[in-house]
C-alpha cells in the first residue's frame, strides 16, 4: 500500500523549512545521498551558506520563500517542475513557541497554526497536483511524537502536529489510487533553536544530523510513518492509552514538570 520508494534518478527533491534545524541537515544528508536537493527558507543568505556545504554526488539548490505564502510556494513548485521531476518533498518548515495555560497567546498560536498547518497546505496543494497528474511522488510530512496526544508546554504545536498526522492519514486513503506515497515524520525531541527554550529535561534528545540519517533511512523504505527515537515514540504510544486522568499524571512525572518555573509569553 505504501511501497513506493523515490531514488534520486526519478527527480528532484523539495525541502522546506530548510535554513536550520533538521530541515538543513537533511538537505545535506539528501544530497550526500545523490539528491538534487532545492532547499526552501525564508533567509536566502542562510540557504546559500547551506548550499555551499553540500557533498557528495548530488546538490542543495537554495529556493528562497515563506511557507506561509501560497502564491510563493505554487512557484516553488512550478519553478522546479520546469526542469526536472519533483520526486520527493518534505513539508518540514515549523516553529515551536513554549505555551501554559498561565501564558497562553491567541497570537502566538495562531503563528503557529499559520506556519505549521497552513503552511504545509501551501505547499501541498501544487505538490498534489504535479505528482498526482504524472502518478508517481512521495511526499512527508514532518510532524512529531507530540501529536499523538498533548504534551506540557505545547498547547498550539501538539495541535498542529496531531492536525499534519491526521491530514496525512486522510490523504493517504486517495493517494493510493493515484500512484503517490504520503509519509509522516514523527520526530522526539531534537537539539534545535526551537527546543533550546524548553524549561524541562528532553528524554533522549538527539542532534539534528543523527535525526535527518533517520529521516533518509524511512524514506528510503516502504512504510508510512517514521518515528524515532523508538523507544521513546513507544514509550509515549503504551501511556496515550492511558485513561486522560492518568495520561497527564504520568506524562508530567516523565518530563519533571512538577515544580518547573512558568515562563513569561
Amino acid at each position: 500500500m505504501f511501497s513506493k520508494v523515490m531514488r534520486p534518478a526519478d527527480g528532484a527533491a523539495w525541502v522546506t523549512g530548510a535554513s536550520g534545524g533538521i530541515g538543513r541537515a537533511l538537505c545535506l544528508a539528501l544530497a550526500a545521498e545523490g539528491w538534487c536537493v532545492h532547499a526552501t527558507a525564508r533567509s536566502a543568505d542562510r540557504l546559500e551558506a547551506l548550499a555551499a556545504e553540500a557533498e557528495g554526488p548530488g546538490e542543495i539548490r537554495p529556493l528562497p520563500g515563506d511557507v506561509t505564502d501560497a502564491a510563493a510556494m505554487t512557484r516553488a513548485v512550478e519553478s522546479i517542475a520546469a526542469e526536472r521531476p519533483l520526486a520527493l518533498a518534505v513539508l518540514n518548515a515549523g516553529v515551536y513557541h513554549p505555551m501554559r495555560a498561565q501564558t497562553f497567546s491567541a497570537a502566538r498560536a495562531r503563528q503557529t497554526f499559520d506556519v505549521n498547518l497552513a503552511g504545509v497546505a501551501n505547499g501541498l496543494e501544487p505538490l498534489l497536483a504535479h505528482m498526482s497528474a504524472r502518478g508517481t511522488g512521495h511526499i512527508a510530512l514532518t510532524a512529531s511524537v507530540a501529536g499523538y496526544r498533548g504534551l506540557p508546554d505545547a498547547a498550539a504545536y501538539s495541535a498542529t502536529k496531531a492536525g499534519l498526522i491526521a491530514m496525512a492519514e486522510a490523504l493517504a486513503m486517495d493517494l493510493v489510487d493515484l500512484g503517490v506515497r504520503i509519509s509522516v515524520i514523527n520526530p522526539g525531541f531534537v537539539e534545535t533553536e526551537a527546543t533550546s527554550v524548553n524549561a524541562f529535561e528532553m528524554p533522549m534528545l538527539m542532534q539534528p544530523e543523527a535525526a535527518a540519517t533517520k529521516i533518509v533511512a524511512g524514506l528510503q523504505r516502504p512504510g508510512f510513518e517514521i518515528r524515532f527515537p523508538w523507544q521513546f515514540a513507544a514509550m509515549l504510544r503504551l501511556i496515550g492509552l492511558l485513561p486522560n486522568r492518568w495520561y497527564i499524571w504520568a506524562v508530567r512525572k516523565a518530563l519533571g514538570w512538577e515544580g518547573v518555573e512558568v515562563r513569561g509569553g
